[in-house]
């Protein structure tokens, strides 16, 4: 279940409601760095856009891809790990504008983490440490730690315990620890 904060609102659906639920020019600011850290290939660029400008927390030696898209109205509730990888035009959200109410939720991404190319992250899901997302995945619930999710609707391919499995059992693994 996704650990969200829910607000009603009356009349209008949630989205004419935008401006009174966050200010217009955070918005506009937040567009603009985000529009500029989508197409820039410099991966440190990138980071210190989001860490300054954005309030995120994104931890050492993670790369965001070309076009990844963040949430442009509650960026600074996205918290991104150390040494991990969002995939090419990734969206990763905080906030959902629904008919009747909208929904904030903080969006944690672990340490060591490959979420692939055209994943949608919703608000209020916790991604856990050296877990994999398949191109394509709706991520819609939290993902345990280690284990392999893909699809839509997301279900988990492989445990952690079949991750370690594979990787042990995988000459690639193998030969590359011995180079270390």
């Amino acid at each position: 279940m996704r650990k969200t904060e829910r607000y009603p609102v009356k009349g209008a659906n949630s989205l004419w409601h935008v401006y009174k639920t966050v200010p217009f020019l955070k918005v506009v600011k937040n567009f603009v760095v985000i529009q500029l850290a989508r197409y820039t290939p410099f991966l440190g660029m990138k980071t210190w856009l989001y860490r300054t400008f954005l309030r995120m927390k994104v931890g050492s030696q993670t790369a965001f891809a070309l076009m990844v898209m963040l949430d442009v109205m509650y960026p600074e509730r996205i918290q991104v790990g150390r040494n991990t990888v969002i995939g090419y035009n990734t969206t990763i959200l905080a906030h959902e504008y629904l008919i009747e109410e909208y929904r904030l939720g903080d969006v944690i991404i672990g340490d060591e983490v490959m979420i692939g190319a055209n994943s949608t992250i919703l608000p209020g899901v916790v991604i856990g440490d050296g877990a994999i997302v398949s191109a394509g995945t709706l991520v819609h619930k939290d993902v345990p730690q280690g284990t392999f999710v893909g699809g839509n609707p997301m279900k988990v391919i492989y445990t952690k315990a079949e991750m370690d499995e594979r990787r042990k059992n995988d000459g690639f693994f193998k030969d590359y620890a011995k180079r270390e």
